[in-house]
C-alpha cells in the first residue's frame, strides 16, 4: 500500500490502518462514534493526502479541460470552486471532481483516489501541458464548528474571511498553501493544500491544540451519509449518470462536454432512477448493496448506509425508480427486510457548513 506524509503520525496516535484505494489509511483512532461526534461539536483533522491533484495553466488548457466535465468551469471568477464530473461517452460517472481558479489563467482540480490513473490519463492527454501534481501535494482536512478559531491559532489567518466554496493562496511557515471551504462533512472546515514535506509539521501544530483530535475514514463516512454526500465509486460510478446521481444543478448544457449527448436523450425520456434518501426508525442502517423491496418486489439497491451518530438511526441512499422518490415511501431493504422510509438530504439538519 502507498503511504500519506502523514502515516508516521497515524500510528504515533494509535489508528487502525486499512486499505483504502491502494493507500494505507487511518480508518479509526479511538471509536468511529466517538470521532463522528468530535467533529460535530469541536474540531477533527482528516489526512486526504491520497487524492488526486492537478495543476491547469492558460487558455487554451483551460479550455481543453472545461470540455471533459459537466460544469461551466470558463466563468468560474478567481478565489472560487466549482463541483462537477467527468463522464464516459455514455454518460456514466467516471468521477465527481473540485476545480478552483486559483489564477485568470490557472485552474487547481482535485479528483478522487480510486480511479486516479485513469482519470489522470484523461485529463494528460486532452489537457497538452496539464501536470498531475498528486504524489507531491498533501492535503489535511480541518473540520468543526470551531475550525475558523483553529485555523486563526495556528496563524493561517487568511481562513478567517473564507467563504463557502471559496479559496485561498497564502503561506505558513514559510510553506505555500492552497485553503478551501468544500467540505465533506457538513460542518465548518478548511482543506489545507500543500507540498509533502509541510504536512507532518503542519498536523503536529493543529494536533498541539486542545480542541482538535485526528479522526479516520470510519467517521468520514459516516459524516458524509448524515448529510447525504456521495461516495465516488460507491454513490456514482459509470453505472450512473448525473441526472440519476441528482447532479443537475452542476450541468452546463450550453457547454460541450463528453457524454453530454446520452445526458440530453436522458432527460428529454425521463423516467430515470434517483439517487434517494433512506432511514430507518433504529440503529439498525440499510447497507451498501442491499436490495430494496416493495412487498416482494425488488425496487432498487442501496449504495450507502450506515448508523447516524448526530440522528440517532439509520441512514442511508440507494437508487429507486419513479414512483418511489418522493419521501415518506415505505419499504424493506436487505435479506432480512429491514424496514425503510425514504426521506430527504441532509438527514443532520443542523450542520455549520455555511457559517
Amino acid at each position: 500500500m502507498r503511504r500519506t506524509p502523514l502515516y508516521d503520525e497515524h500510528l504515533n496516535h494509535g489508528c487502525k490502518i486499512v486499505d483504502f484505494s491502494g493507500w494505507a489509511m487511518p480508518v479509526q483512532y479511538q471509536s468511529i462514534v466517538q470521532e463522528h461526534l468530535h467533529t460535530r461539536k469541536a474540531v477533527s483533522l482528516f489526512d486526504c493526502s491520497h487524492m488526486g491533484e492537478f495543476s491547469i495553466v492558460g487558455e487554451e488548457d483551460i479550455q481543453a479541460f472545461n470540455r471533459l466535465v459537466i460544469s461551466d468551469l470558463t466563468k468560474i471568477p478567481v478565489g472560487r470552486c466549482r463541483y462537477g464530473a467527468f463522464l464516459n461517452e455514455d454518460g456514466g460517472i467516471i468521477d465527481d471532481v473540485i476545480t478552483f481558479r486559483v489564477a485568470k489563467d490557472e485552474l487547481f482540480v482535485v479528483t478522487n483516489a480510486g480511479v486516479l490513473d485513469r482519470v489522470s490519463a484523461m485529463i494528460t492527454s486532452a489537457v497538452k501541458d496539464a501536470k498531475d501534481v498528486s504524489d507531491v501535494t498533501a492535503k489535511i482536512d480541518v473540520q468543526g464548528p470551531l475550525a475558523r478559531d483553529t485555523m486563526a491559532r495556528v496563524g493561517i489567518d487568511a481562513a478567517v474571511e473564507l467563504k463557502f466554496f471559496h479559496l485561498r493562496m497564502t503561506k505558513w511557515n514559510g510553506y505555500p498553501l492552497l485553503v478551501s471551504r468544500t467540505g465533506y462533512t457538513g460542518e465548518l472546515g478548511y482543506e489545507v493544500y500543500m507540498d509533502n514535506e509541510a504536512a507532518a509539521p503542519l498536523w503536529r501544530e493543529l494536533m498541539a491544540l486542545d480542541e482538535t483530535a485526528p479522526a479516520g475514514l470510519g467517521a468520514r463516512d459516516t459524516l458524509r451519509t448524515e448529510v447525504g454526500y456521495p461516495l465516488s465509486g460507491q454513490d456514482v460510478d459509470e453505472t450512473r449518470t448525473p441526472l440519476e446521481a441528482n447532479m443537475d444543478p452542476f450541468i452546463a448544457w450550453d457547454t460541450e462536454f463528453v457524454g453530454k449527448e446520452a445526458l440530453l436523450r436522458q432527460r428529454d425520456a425521463g423516467g430515470y432512477d434517483r439517487l434517494t434518501p433512506l432511514k430507518t426508525a433504529d440503529r439498525r442502517a440499510p447497507r451498501h448493496g442491499f436490495q430494496i423491496f416493495d412487498g416482494e418486489t425488488a425496487v432498487g439497491v442501496v449504495t450507502s448506509g450506515a448508523f447516524g451518530p448526530s440522528v440517532g438511526h439509520g441512514v442511508g441512499m440507494g437508487y429507486l425508480p419513479e414512483g418511489y422518490q418522493e419521501p415518506g415511501r415505505q419499504l424493506v431493504a436487505g435479506p432480512r427486510r429491514l424496514p425503510v422510509e425514504t426521506a430527504e438530504f441532509p438527514f443532520y439538519t443542523q450542520g455549520t457548513c455555511r457559517d
